[in-house]
C-alpha cells in the first residue's frame, strides 16, 4: 500500500470519533468556497447581476468548457425573469448542500452558482479534452471496424453500446484512487454472464486501495490472483469490438477512464492468439491463420534454444553436410554458442526498444540499418556466426504476428 495511504489511515485512527467532538455545520457560503480552493491560479469567481438579481459563479477555467458555460448559465440568467430561480440554468443541475459536495463537483468540472437566498445548486460542464475515433495501432486489421477506444470513458461505453443495444448491458461504476479518484465501469451482460463472476469482480473492485489509478495495467495489478504467473490475468485491448464479443460471450469488461485500454477477464491462453480478423475471413482462412500462429509462437520459443542445445551437447544429431557448415561458421567464434546467442538476443531487445522510443520515422531507420548494420559488422568481427544470425532474426519474427503482445 502506498505511503500516502498508510499516513491517511494513522491520521484517522488517531482522531477521536465521538460526536461532540465534530465541528458545528457551516452553511456554505461563496467564501468558504474560494478558502478551499485558495492558491489555484485558474479558480475563477464570477459575479452577475441579472434581473436586479447578484449571482456567483465558481469554477476552474481548466476543468469547465467556456463555451457551454457561456450558452447553458451565464445567457439564461442574464435573460431569466426576476422571480425566476435556478431552474432556468440547465436541466442537469444538482443542489449542494456541503463543502465536501462542493469540492467533489467543481473537481469534476462543475460550476458552483450561488444565489442571494443562500441556496447552492452545481452544473457540470466538463472540458471534453480527448483524441478523436482513431484506427487501433496495437491490433491492426484489414477487414473489419477501424474504430479503437479513446481517454473519454463516456465515448467508450458509447461504442460498446453502439454494438449491444440491449437492456441486458448493466455496467456499474467506482471512483478509485483516494488521489486521481479515478472512474471505472464495470461492464456485464446479465443472463449471460455467471453470477460468480460478477461477484468477485464487484469484491475485487471494493477491496483496492491505492492513491492513483493512471492507466488500466494498474488496476488490473491490485486485481491478479497470481502476481508471480509469466501468462496474463487480464487481456488488455482497445478494439469495441472485441470487448462487445467478450462481454457477448460471457466475461466482464472494465473501462478505466484517461486510458484507451479496457481490461477482459477471464482470459485463456488461446484467447491471446485470437484476432478480430479471424471472424471475418472464411473458416478456412482463419483457421489456417490461427495454427500459424501457434506455430510461429513454438519457433520463437524454442528455435534459439534448441540451436544451443544441439550445437553444444547433441552435435551428432545434425546431418554430415549441415554439421560441416556450422563448423566453419563457428569456426572463429571465440565463446560458446550459449554465449553468442545470449549476445545477439540481448543487443535484439536494444534495438527494438530503441525503435519503440523513438519518433516512428527515425525508428523505421533505426530498425532497417540497426539490423542490418550490426549483424552484417559482427559476423565480420567474428563476434556472432552467420547462422546464429539467421537463427536469432528468424526468432524475432513471430512475436509480431500475435494479436496481442
Amino acid at each position: 500500500m502506498h505511503w500516502i495511504s498508510w499516513f491517511k489511515k494513522q491520521v484517522q485512527a488517531d482522531m477521536p470519533n465521538e460526536a461532540d467532538t465534530q465541528p458545528p455545520a457551516v452553511k456554505l457560503s461563496p467564501q468558504h468556497v474560494q478558502q478551499l480552493f485558495n492558491d489555484i491560479h485558474d479558480a475563477q469567481m464570477h459575479e452577475l447581476e441579472a434581473g436586479g438579481r447578484k449571482i456567483k459563479l465558481f469554477y476552474i477555467r481548466s476543468l469547465v468548457d467556456p463555451k457551454q458555460v457561456e450558452s447553458d448559465i451565464v445567457l439564461p440568467l442574464l435573460h431569466a425573469p426576476v422571480e425566476a430561480d435556478q431552474k432556468v440554468i440547465a436541466e442537469d443541475r444538482a443542489d449542494v448542500k456541503t463543502l465536501q459536495q462542493a469540492e467533489e463537483l467543481i473537481l469534476q468540472g462543475g460550476i458552483l452558482v450561488f444565489d442571494e437566498s443562500g441556496n447552492v445548486c452545481a452544473v457540470k460542464k466538463r472540458n471534453q479534452l480527448g483524441r478523436p475515433i482513431e484506427s487501433s495501432e496495437q491490433e491492426s486489421i484489414v477487414y473489419g471496424p477501424k474504430d479503437s477506444l479513446n481517454e473519454l470513458l463516456e465515448k467508450n461505453l458509447t461504442l460498446i453500446r453502439r454494438r449491444l443495444p440491449v437492456a441486458n448491458l448493466k455496467s456499474k461504476q467506482w471512483a478509485v484512487g483516494s488521489l486521481s479518484k479515478t472512474a471505472v465501469v464495470l461492464l456485464y451482460m446479465e443472463g449471460i454472464v455467471n453470477p460468480e463472476l460478477v461477484r468477485i469482480a464487484e469484491t475485487k473492485m471494493n477491496q483496492i486501495d491505492f492513491d492513483v489509478f493512471l492507466d488500466s495495467s494498474h488496476l488490473s495489478a491490485l486485481m491478479e490472483d497470481h502476481v508471480n504467473s509469466v501468462f496474463p490475468q487480464f487481456q488488455q485491448t482497445d478494439r469495441p469490438d472485441v470487448l462487445a464479443a467478450a462481454l457477448a460471450s460471457g466475461k466482464v469488461v472494465w473501462l478505466v477512464d484517461n486510458t484507451p485500454f479496457a481490461l477482459v477477464a477471464p482470459v485463456t491462453f488461446f484467447d491471446l492468439f485470437q484476432s478480430p480478423e479471424d471472424y471475418v475471413n472464411r473458416w478456412m482462412v482463419s483457421s489456417f491463420l490461427r495454427g500459424l500462429r501457434f506455430i510461429a509462437f513454438v519457433i520463437a520459443l524454442f528455435l534459439t534454444p534448441s540451436y544451443v542445445a544441439v550445437t553444444v551437447h547433441h552435435y551428432q544429431m545434425v546431418p554430415l553436410e549441415m554439421l560441416f557448415l556450422l563448423m566453419q561458421s563457428r569456426s572463429e567464434i571465440p565463446y560458446p554458442p550459449f554465449w553468442e546467442a545470449l549476445l545477439m538476443l540481448l543487443t535484439l531487445e536494444i534495438l527494438k526498444e530503441a525503435s519503440l522510443r523513438m519518433p516512428t520515422k527515425s525508428s523505421q531507420t533505426l530498425g532497417i540499418v540497426g539490423g542490418i548494420v550490426i549483424g552484417q559488422a559482427a559476423v565480420e568481427a567474428g563476434i556472432a556466426s552467420n547462422v546464429m544470425v539467421i537463427v536469432i532474426a528468424i526468432s524475432a519474427m513471430p512475436p509480431f504476428s500475435f494479436p496481442i503482445i
